[in-house]
């Protein structure tokens, strides 16, 4: 297949671009600079410009572009970063992929779609929530669904682990020192999936017939207390520094509601597309990742 990313720098573009190209697909990257090679194409979501020639012919798009929700702390002006860098971006590739009719376009959402859960467990089919990220999310996907005509993927992805980046590769460092605990309560669900299924499920979506919303999670969620106690087992070493809410919303700002939210997030379009996961349980993914 020959097939357009944007974000492919991101941690999860990244290791797609490399996956894709091991199993002999054809990937044309979108960038914002000048292209210098057949496998760039110049656009501009800003502007809501992109070099429609070059992708003529493509079978499949994936949308992976937006500024990062723990990057920064969530100013007004960050706020609205976050959003229009998604609106901008999506928007300009569902008119590209209308005009150009690939196969499939998948676009990036995330599990903040369902806002604070509790001990609640949500599919793809539930409602969303009213704070912020959901809004976003909402809005997000909104913007897929201009790409009238064509099969629409919208992935709602959770928290991604991998040593190299996200948060994995914040709390490892400190893990690893001794100096890891629980996340506020530690009560609150964290809904979570290795970057190589993250891939798997990606690449899944490309080659099956599922269309529509779908959770890239692991079918086995576990509260953040269980997630610092594993990864805290994983390394050796002891997790007795708890860090306490106030600590992390005076750290971090609005972000760390995202932290100490609980979001129980199950992947029922995945589980009923018969999708296998590689790590569908935490122990071994984070023995694997923490190797």
């Amino acid at each position: 297949m020959r097939i357009a990313i944007t974000g492919s720098t991101g941690l999860i573009g990244t290791a797609l671009v490399g996956q894709l190209k091991a199993e002999g697909h054809s990937v044309q990257r979108l960038v914002r600079r000048k292209a210098t090679s057949p496998e760039e194409v110049q656009w501009d979501p800003t502007m809501g410009t992109i070099d429609l020639d070059a992708l003529e012919g493509v079978d499949a798009i994936i949308n992976l572009a937006g500024a990062g929700v723990g990057d920064k702390r969530w100013t007004a002006k960050y706020r609205a970063t976050i959003l229009n860098s998604r609106l901008l971006s999506t928007t300009t590739i569902a008119h590209a992929v209308e005009t150009l009719k690939p196969k499939v376009f998948i676009s990036a959402s995330a599990i903040g779609f369902y806002g604070e859960t509790g001990n609640r467990a949500v599919v793809e089919a539930d409602r969303g929530g009213d704070d912020f990220l959901s809004a976003v999310c909402r809005e997000w996907e909104a913007a897929a669904d201009l790409a009238i005509g064509v099969r629409i993927v919208k992935i709602r992805t959770g928290l991604v682990l991998d040593p190299t980046g996200g948060a994995l590769g914040r709390l490892l460092p400190l893990f690893r020192l001794g100096l890891g605990g629980k996340l506020g309560s530690g009560k609150q669900w964290w809904s979570w999936i290795t970057l190589h299924d993250e891939i798997k499920a990606i690449i899944h979506c490309l080659n099956s017939d599922i269309s529509g919303p779908v959770n890239l999670t692991s079918p086995n969620p576990v509260t953040n207390q269980d997630f610092t106690g594993s990864l805290a087992r994983a390394v050796h070493r002891p997790a007795l520094l708890p860090v306490p809410g106030f600590a992390l919303k005076l750290l971090i700002g609005g972000f760390s509601s995202e932290i100490l939210g609980s979001a129980k997030v199950l992947p029922k379009a995945l589980q009923d597309s018969g999708f296998i996961w590689d790590y569908p349980h935490l122990t071994t993914a984070l023995e694997a990742l923490t190797e």
